[in-house]
């Protein structure tokens, strides 16, 4: 049965103009004006028969001048021009159709607009029981399982909010909002509906050990190695990850190891790649991997020894070659040219902060264990031996902020290489949850080469990440601060409270023109509130975001509270001892 079914004397008002998604129209009575507020849905007529289009009030105006009447003028009163009459005049933007019936389907709405509204055709409103079944009709997204419940619209309580999930993470997605807004609740909501999924796949990027609190079946939690972890002998199975520096590519080996204001860089950097390829080779043909040596390049993920590296590095800086004469020595080609590199590398390889990536156990050096690291991270539920942890949380708290975007692109392109390099018919997707996402992708490199590598690999996923089933998922409380590249390449925005001009503006970009002004309400949302507008959703909403049963360690402290407190615990000279170790343990 047709939802819309309205008398003409039920019409707010007619359309005066109409210019492609935008319309105007004129309301005559006071009293029906009152009933239009900016950012709530009306319908208007349709010239084809059985259709209505929906449209969103952006803005509302009125005449300032109201007409005079006025009585019998005096006999020395000079005639005074007409006034003009009062004119109201409401904006709205078209942002679909609902059809009455298509095939065996009846109330189907679709964000197309097969035509436009005629000029005096009538507007309605949408409101009451209306709405409650306008918004029904909205929320039944085609097929259970691609129903993401967030939680309400805020136009009608009592029609849950649901998104499509295919499309969320099939066109990458942006969640964004200030410190406080609920960012970190929505993103927690999300991950605990993916959860339930029997072959959920994610990797969560945690920077902070937020969203420690979240737990259940399809959740498990991991820890980048720190530096109390270092020879316990814990790994995989403990849920702690060292990340061998072999698994680093060539551009991130050399920012690592290369100083780039060095005026011997770029021998430097000659030098590293030659021996490193000649070391990998060197492990393939001890390991007897014939097929390997045929087509490996220095980026190939191939163990090799650090301390063969630097045993090199140390001869080519103090060779001697034989010189012109019989019997002579001179120096070597690099001699003297590799000293600050080698002492670069030999401060990053005792820094115990840098453990994870160094000091490893004897398995971390074998070939075979970039598989058990894959299978670990990037399996979902389904193809794992318990059958659990789909969703995998990692936290990168205790990783140094310098090497922080080298670190999380490795993950994110060990991710995307194996999505690459698996067959189309055994291609599982997966979708990376990146929070945090302005300290490890900005949106200037600025000269520091570890951004560079990172915004790079960023790119490339959100650029390509879709053709093999790899989700992107944006989170940040600066959009202005995330690569806009990136931005670009999410379909799909959900944003919470923002108060900042620069990334209220990066927002007002990334909506539909027509739809330019919905973000006016961006400062004034409540915490845990949001705007959401993308493929996912049907209809651009407002929406509350239902609470998550396990709340993320937003690291809000109430000041004033504690304040008033007569005692507290004093953990100073703890701090003094973690800060000196390294280690909060």
């Amino acid at each position: 049965m047709a939802i819309f079914k309205y008398k003409d004397e039920e019409a707010l008002g007619i359309v005066l103009s109409v210019d492609t998604a935008t319309v105007i129209i004129k309301v005559a009575d006071l009293d029906k004006l009152r009933r239009m507020q900016v950012n709530r849905l009306v319908v208007l007529q349709s010239s084809k028969p059985g259709q209505h289009l929906i449209g969103l009030v952006q803005k509302i105006t009125r005449s300032s001048v109201e007409q005079e009447q006025t009585g019998q003028k005096e006999a020395d009163e000079v005639e005074m021009p007409a006034l003009p009459p009062q004119l109201n005049l409401v904006r709205a933007s078209l942002i679909g159709t609902l059809i009455d019936r298509v095939g065996m389907k009846e109330n189907v709405f679709r964000r197309t607009l097969e035509t436009v509204p005629e000029i005096d055709a009538k507007c309605f409103a949408v409101e009451g029981d209306v709405l409650t079944q306008f918004m029904r009709v909205i929320t039944n997204v085609p097929g259970e399982g691609q129903k993401l419940s967030l939680g309400h619209y805020t136009l009608d309580e009592n029609a849950e909010a649901f998104l499509n999930g295919n499309k969320f993470f099939q066109r990458h997605a942006v969640i964004v909002g200030s410190t406080g807004s609920g960012k970190s609740w929505t993103t927690a909501r999300i991950l605990e509906q993916a959860a339930a999924l029997p072959s959920v796949n994610s990797l969560v990027f945690d920077i902070h050990g937020e969203y420690m609190p979240l737990t259940g079946n399809g959740i498990k939690h991991y820890r980048v190695a720190g530096t109390g972890d270092l020879g316990n002998k814990k790994g995989l199975v403990d849920g702690i990850l060292y990340l061998p520096y072999w698994l680093l590519d060539y551009e991130a080996l050399i920012t690592m190891l290369v100083d780039r204001s060095d005026q011997n860089a770029p021998n430097q950097a000659m030098i590293i790649a030659r021996t490193i390829v000649q070391m990998k080779r060197s492990f393939l043909e001890t390991n007897s991997q014939k097929e390997l040596l045929e087509n490996f390049t220095i980026d190939s993920p191939v163990p090799f020894s650090m301390d063969a590296l630097l045993t090199e590095l140390n001869r080519l800086n103090s060779e001697m070659v034989p010189g012109a004469k019989a019997g002579t020595e001179k120096q070597g080609d690099f001699h003297g040219k590799l000293s600050r590199m080698i002492a670069r590398l030999e401060n990053k390889r005792t820094d115990r902060r840098l453990g994870f990536l160094f000091q490893l156990s004897e398995e971390a050096t074998q070939l075979s264990w970039l598989s058990d690291l894959s299978r670990t991270l990037l399996a979902g539920t389904c193809q794992q031996t318990d059958k659990k942890g789909g969703i995998k949380i990692i936290d990168f708290s205790e990783v140094p902020s310098d090497i922080l975007p080298l670190i999380v692109s490795l993950i994110g392109r060990l991710a995307f290489s194996l999505q690459q390099w698996t067959v189309p018919e055994k291609r599982h997707p997966m979708a990376l949850f990146c929070d945090e996402a302005h300290l490890y992708i900005p949106e200037r490199a600025e000269g520091d080469a570890a951004n560079e590598v990172s915004i790079k690999i960023f790119e490339k996923i959100a650029k390509e990440g879709r053709k093999y089933g790899v989700g992107l998922v944006v989170i940040s409380q600066r959009p202005s601060e995330v690569n806009h590249t990136v931005l670009s390449q999410c379909n799909n925005l959900v944003t919470m409270r923002l108060t900042n001009a620069e990334d209220q503006s990066v927002i007002r970009r990334l909506l539909p023109d027509s739809l330019g002004g919905f973000s006016d309400v961006l400062p004034l949302l409540d915490t845990g509130e949001a705007l959401i507008v993308g493929d996912a959703s049907l209809l651009p909403s407002r929406v509350r975001i239902q609470e998550p049963n396990a709340k993320p360690n937003s690291g809000t402290v109430d000041f004033w509270d504690k304040w008033l407190e007569r005692e507290y615990k004093e953990g100073i000279n703890e701090a003094v001892n973690a800060w000196r170790k390294q280690n909060l343990k």
